[in-house]
C-alpha cells in the first residue's frame, strides 16, 4: 500500500532521486512488515489473553484482588525492563538478532505460563514473557522505521500497531471458543496461554531470513551491507543516495558518540528531547487503555452482563481495535501526528467520563451493560484509531539514530511501567473506591496530558529521519521559552 506520510510537507527521497518502486522492492517490503510484525501480533496475544484467562486462574489458583492484580502486571514489569535492555541490545548487537532473541522468550514464556502449577510460577512466567514484550514493543517499531522509505514509514511502522490489536483480538476469539468448549472444567484457561507458542514459532523462522537494519549496519560502518539492504527495499538510484545521506550521519555520530546515559545527560536537546519521549510514553497508558484490555470481562461483568455473555460481548472491543487500527493507519497518510493525537485524546477522556456517569446513574441491567459497552468500543476507537499507533510512531521517528534504540527503549520503560502501575491498582482502587470514581481519576489525567501534548510535542511527520533529526536538534537547543511555539511551523508541521 503506497500511501504518502504527510500530505503537507510532502517528504522527498533522499538526495531528490525519483523514485517509481520496483514491484519486487514493494513485494520485499511487504514481506519485511509480515514477518516482523509477528512481533506485533505476539504482543497483543499475551497481553490480551489474560483478559478472560483470569477468571478461570483465579478459581484454579485461588487468586485474590491482590494476585490478581501480580499476574496481570508482571508481565508489565518484565516489559519495563525488557524495553530497556531490547533497546540497548539492538543498538550494540543489531535489531534482527535481538528480535531473534526475543521470539525465543516468547516461546518459553507461554510455555511457562501454560504449565505454571502455582501462583509464583505463573508470576515469574509472565515476567519472562514481559521481557520478550518489552523488547519488541521497542525493537521492531525502530527496525520498520529503519527500513521504510520516508513517505511510506508511517502506514508500515503502524502496521505493527495493526498486528498488536490483531492479536488481542485473537486472544479475545480464543478466549471465547475455548471457554464454550471447555465450560467450567479445570485448566481451560492453560489452552488459551499455549496458543500463543505457534506465531513465536513463525516470528524465530522468518526473521532467520529477514536482512538487518540498514541504519543500524551504516551506524556500525558496515556500508557495502547496508547498500546491499537498501537495494532490496530502493531502487538502485534511490539506495545509492539514501546511502550517502546516510553514511554522512553515521560518520559525524562516530565523532560524537553518545553511548550512556552520562553522555545524554550532558547534551542538553537529547535530554529534552528524551524528557518529551517519556511524556509521549505515559500519555499513551494514562489514558487507562490497558485497564479495558486486561480487565474489560470484570468490567463488563460488573455492569450487568453474565459471565459467558461477557466473554462473547468483549470480542466487540478486540473488533473495533483493529476496525479502529485500520482507520488509523490510512489517517496517517493524510493527518499530521500531533492533531491526530489531540483529537484521540479528546475522543477517549469523553468516553471514560461517560463509562463513569453511566456507571453511576444507571442501576444494574441491560441498559447499564450496553450503555457501558457502547463507550468502552468508543473509547477503544480513539485510542486505537488515533493515540496508540501516533505514540508508537513518534517514539520510533524522533530519536537520533546514534541513540535510537536506546531512546525508545528509556521512553518504553516509563510507557511500561505507567502500564505496570495501572495494572497493579486497579482491581484494588474498583474494589475500594468504586468503579466510576476509578474511571473519573483517569478523566483528569486526561485532560492533563492534552495539555502536555498541546504544549510540548513537535510533528514528526513528512521527512526522513536523517531530517527530523536535524529539525528536532535545532528545536531543542533553543531557550526553553521558544521551544513550544506555535510559529515554529518547519517543526511543527502543517
Amino acid at each position: 500500500m503506497d500511501v504518502r506520510v504527510e500530505t503537507t510537507p510532502t517528504p522527498t527521497p533522499a538526495g531528490g532521486v525519483a523514485d517509481p518502486t520496483p514491484p519486487a522492492v514493494s513485494r520485499r517490503l511487504r514481506v519485511i512488515t509480515t514477518i516482523a510484525t509477528f512481533g506485533g501480533l505476539l504482543f497483543g496475544y499475551d497481553t490480551g489473553v489474560v483478559n478472560g484467562a483470569l477468571p478461570y486462574m483465579t478459581t484454579d489458583l485461588g487468586l485474590t484482588p491482590v494476585t490478581e492484580g501480580m499476574v496481570t502486571s508482571s508481565l508489565l514489569l518484565g516489559a519495563a525492563l525488557g524495553a530497556v535492555a531490547g533497546g540497548r541490545m539492538s543498538d550494540a548487537r543489531g535489531r534482527r538478532r535481538t528480535i531473534l532473541l526475543l521470539a525465543a522468550l516468547f516461546f518459553l514464556g507461554a510455555l511457562g505460563c501454560t504449565l505454571a502449577p502455582t501462583t509464583a510460577v505463573m508470576v515469574g512466567a509472565r515476567f519472562v514473557l514481559g521481557l520478550a514484550v518489552g523488547g519488541t514493543s521497542v525493537t521492531v517499531p525502530v527496525y520498520l522505521a529503519e527500513v521504510s522509505p520516508a513517505e511510506r514509514r508511517g502506514p508500515l511502522v503502524t502496521r505493527n500497531e495493526l498486528m498488536i490489536v490483531t492479536g488481542q483480538l485473537l486472544a479475545f476469539t480464543v478466549n471465547a471458543i475455548i471457554a464454550r468448549i471447555g465450560g467450567e472444567s479445570g485448566g481451560v484457561w492453560r489452552w488459551m496461554l499455549v496458543v500463543a507458542t505457534l506465531p513465536a514459532v513463525v516470528l524465530w523462522f522468518g526473521m532467520l531470513v529477514l536482512p538487518e537494519s540498514p541504519r543500524w549496519l551504516a551506524s556500525e560502518s558496515r556500508f557495502g551491507e547496508a547498500l546491499g539492504v537498501l537495494k532490496q527495499v530502493r531502487s538502485r538510484a534511490r539506495a545509492e543516495a539514501e546511502l550517502k545521506e546516510v553514511s554522512a550521519l553515521a560518520v559525524q555520530d562516530a565523532r560524537t558518540k553518545l553511548a550512556d546515559r552520562q553522555d545524554i545527560r550532558s547534551t542538553p536537546w537529547m535530554r529534552k528531547l528524551l524528557l518529551v519521549g517519556f511524556g509521549i510514553a505515559v500519555v499513551q497508558q494514562i489514558t487507562g487503555v490497558n485497564t479495558i484490555m486486561y480487565y474489560g470481562t470484570q468490567i463488563l461483568t460488573d455492569a450487568g452482563f453474565a459471565a459467558d455473555s461477557a466473554l462473547t460481548a468483549n470480542i466487540a472491543n478486540g473488533v473495533i481495535s483493529v476496525l479502529a487500527t485500520f482507520v488509523g493507519i490510512r489517517l496517517l497518510g493524510r493527518v499530521p501526528r500531533r492533531p491526530m493525537l489531540m483529537t484521540g485524546q479528546v475522543g477517549t477522556t469523553t468516553a471514560l467520563l461517560l463509562i463513569g456517569v453511566f456507571s453511576l446513574v444507571l442501576p444494574p441491567g441491560d441498559p447499564r451493560a450496553f450503555a457501558v459497552l457502547a463507550m468502552t468500543v468508543t473509547f477503544l476507537a480513539f485510542q486505537q484509531g488515533a493515540i496508540s499507533p501516533v505514540t508508537w510512531l513518534m517514539l520510533s521517528e524522533m530519536f537520533p539514530m546514534r541513540m535510537r534504540g536506546f531512546g525508545m527503549g528509556a521512553a518504553a520503560v516509563v510507557l511500561w511501567l505507567t502500564n505496570f502501575v495501572i495494572g497493579l491498582v486497579f482491581p484494588s482502587l474498583v474494589s475500594g473506591i468504586g468503579i466510576s470514581p476509578t474511571f473519573f481519576l483517569f478523566v483528569a489525567a486526561g485532560v492533563v496530558s492534552l495539555l502536555f501534548v498541546k504544549r510540548y510535542v513537535p510533528e514528526t511527520g513528512g521527512r526522513t529521519l536523517e531530517a527530523l533529526e536535524a529539525e528536532l536538534r535545532a528545536r531543542f537547543s533553543r531557550p526553553p521559552f521558544e521551544e513550544g511555539r506555535p510559529a515554529e511551523r518547519g517543526i511543527r508541521g502543517s
